[in-house]
C-alpha cells in the first residue's frame, strides 16, 4: 500500500480559523501552444500526456516536461 502523506484535515463550520486555501487549478496546454520556461525560454508544445508531462520543443533541445509545470506558462 503507497501513502501519499497525511490526511488533510477537514474543515468545520464553528472553527474560528479561516479555512485552508483550495489547491490552484492545473495548468492545461494544447498541442501547438507558444510556451515561456524559466530555463529553457520560448517553446511550442509538441506532445501531451494529460496529467502528467508535456514535450515542448524549444528550438535548440525537445524536453519533457512533467506536472505540475511550474515554470512553464501559456503564452
Amino acid at each position: 500500500m503507497k501513502r501519499t502523506g497525511p490526511a488533510r484535515r477537514r474543515h468545520l463550520p464553528t472553527s474560528p480559523f479561516d479555512p485552508p486555501p483550495a489547491a490552484p487549478p492545473a495548468k492545461e496546454f494544447a498541442l501547438q501552444d507558444q510556451v515561456t520556461h524559466d530555463k529553457y525560454g520560448l517553446g511550442k508544445v509538441l506532445e501531451i500526456d494529460p496529467g502528467r508531462a508535456v514535450l515542448v520543443d524549444f528550438g535548440t533541445r525537445k524536453v519533457k516536461i512533467l506536472a505540475p509545470f511550474a515554470k512553464l506558462f501559456k503564452l
